[in-house]
């Protein structure tokens, strides 16, 4: 009875990795879906302005490297999601007790977003405040 409730608890930490795993890809996918549309908007911006004939069409330089820095994020998150994961099923495979990771991914990736975001309410304020 001892050794199938362990097999069930395995399983359910096995199942529970699994869907941290997941969450963890989505958040990514969503990253650079989100890079891709900042990196775009530029493009988007300079369309407008050659439709309405302006003589100056805005430059897109921040907002694709903005944009490029959401991709790339959401690549390192997902990389780092699938190394946390493979060093949970490795330690289960060991037997070993769970250790939480000294990082939380969660929190860097909190961080990294808000300076983002503070970037971009910048760039915003920065090419709003010339009209």
């Amino acid at each position: 009875m001892d050794d199938e409730r362990r097999r069930a608890d395995d399983l359910r930490m096995r199942l529970a990795g699994e869907q941290t795993l997941l969450a963890w890809v989505r958040t990514g996918v969503a990253l650079m879906g989100l890079g891709f549309v900042v990196a775009r908007f530029g493009l988007f911006l300079r369309e407008i302005a050659v439709a309405e004939h302006l003589l100056q069409a805005p430059r897109s330089g921040f907002s694709l490297w903005i944009g490029t820095g959401l991709i790339l994020l959401g690549v390192v998150v997902s990389m780092m999601a699938a190394w946390e994961h493979a060093l949970l099923l490795r330690r289960m495979d060991e037997g070993a007790a769970y250790r939480p990771p000294r990082r939380s991914l969660a929190i860097i990736v909190a961080v990294v977003l808000a300076l983002i975001g503070i970037a971009m309410a910048g760039y915003m304020l920065f090419i709003g405040g010339g009209e």
